[in-house]
């Protein structure tokens, strides 16, 4: 398939900025094997189009939803548009819409100047950025650990899997749990979705046996790997804070970059309780929604490494906030991230203008046409496991119509239709009287 020339290729990207207008909002959504990502475009009069990308399981509707409140803007305008609709998005995947507009936002504001992302940003502490590997699941630990070689071999200097009580649920002894509280069971009284019940919640337990079983999954990949790359632990269940604290203190002996996630993000003393009690970094923050969302956390001093994920804290300027908040408390910023190339891009500007990053997520090593979703920059993307920061203007990348056309969804196959009808939906937005 030919791609249609574009405007940008034929006109002075860095003409007329204080003129720019944005004229409208348009979306396609790319899928693979269950992910879903909603790619957003905000166009403008001047020809020029800037995009950005909703995560994961949130719904394009928080994106389009913010069309009529951008209308007529400047993009070039970041911090003030991003004030204006901030209070649109939340926690958890209710930030993606507005995360999508920041990252389009800065894309067109960097192609109106004629500037990369990292500069509007305040500059860049590095020109390569690095990335971590998370790797599915493997029914043993000999596997998981050949697994990880392999994404040794391909140049990534980090990694990370998965340990946790789901491996554990059809082993006789290695769990007591009240009936219905794990995946699959249905008993009277049980919670529709167990996913759904907060980790103190459930009273799933784990036993000496089970503890066992999970301590020997990572010694098998520590075998495999060696003791000295930095190896995390992510999803380790729904499971309360003593078993939190019990199978960390197991856990000691393996030498792990961080624990991720081993309670909900809200019980900030229970952090504070993990932080304390363990001589392993304790990781939270991909649910966590504008830099006063860490503050709780970052003040009782109750993680080690923060993880944003910018496609819901925020964006690239609200996100470099944090890395810059949580360097005030001494504490390092990983980057959450499972996206497209639009969405990773944006990270990459965003950890090349943060001092105390130390790694971007990448949590699709093996998905061969993830990298093709973009054109103008290296083939392959990521190499050695880093991304080069892009040096030209936005956020570095021209988009690759033929492979999102290839990856549309059918049940949302359009590829940026109009969307008129998000013009005029109007509503009382302030929040004072």
């Amino acid at each position: 398939m030919t791609t249609q020339p574009k405007p940008e290729d034929h006109i002075n990207t860095a003409s007329r900025p204080s003129d720019l207008k944005i004229t409208d909002m348009r979306t396609a959504t790319v899928g693979w094997g269950g992910w879903r990502f909603t790619i957003i475009r905000l166009d403008t009069n001047q020809g020029l189009s800037g995009y950005g990308e909703v995560r994961d399981g949130a719904s394009k509707t928080y994106a389009l939803m913010l069309k009529n409140r951008l209308l007529g803007e400047n993009p070039c305008d970041v911090d003030k548009l991003f004030r204006k609709i901030k209070q649109f998005g939340h926690h958890g995947r209710q930030g993606g819409g507005v995360c999508a507009v920041e990252m389009a936002l800065m894309d067109l504001a960097g192609k109106a100047y004629g500037v990369p992302a990292y500069m509007l940003a305040g500059g860049k502490f590095r020109s390569h950025i690095r990335l971590y590997s998370d790797t599915p699941n493997e029914p043993t630990g000999e596997a998981m650990g050949h697994k990880l070689a392999g994404r040794l071999q391909r140049g990534f200097t980090m990694l990370k899997m998965d340990v946790g009580i789901e491996s554990l649920i059809n082993i006789p002894g290695a769990l007591s749990w009240p009936k219905g509280m794990l995946p699959g069971e249905i008993q009277p009284g049980s919670p529709p979705d167990w996913r759904y019940t907060m980790h103190p919640f459930t009273h799933v337990r784990l036993t000496d046996k089970g503890i066992r079983l999970l301590c020997d999954y990572v010694a098998d990949v520590r075998t495999v790997i060696g003791d000295e790359v930095p190896l995390a632990i992510d999803h380790f269940g729904h499971i309360g804070l003593d078993d939190c604290l019990r199978l960390g203190q197991a856990l000691e002996p393996f030498n792990l970059a961080w624990l991720e996630d081993m309670v909900p993000w809200q019980y900030t003393d229970q952090w504070v309780q993990l932080e304390r009690a363990l001589y392993t970094p304790v990781c939270t923050g991909e649910d966590i929604y504008l830099k006063e969302g860490f503050l709780p956390l970052l003040r009782a001093n109750a993680v080690n490494v923060i993880h944003p994920d910018l496609a819901t804290s925020g964006g690239i300027l609200e996100t470099k906030k944090i890395g810059d908040l949580a360097q005030q408390y001494g504490v390092s910023m990983a980057l959450h991230m499972a996206g497209t190339p639009i969405s990773t891009l944006a990270s990459v500007h965003c950890a090349a203008a943060t001092e105390n990053f130390i790694a971007l997520e990448h949590h699709f090593t093996d998905v061969p046409f993830w990298g093709d979703f973009v054109d103008g920059l290296p083939k392959p993307l990521i190499q050695d496991g880093y991304i080069a920061v892009p040096e030209t203007p936005g956020l570095g990348f021209t988009l690759n119509e033929e492979t999102i056309r290839a990856h549309l969804l059918p049940e949302d196959p359009d590829y940026f239709a109009p969307t008129p009808h998000w013009d005029s939906e109007r509503s009382w937005d302030r929040l004072w009287s």
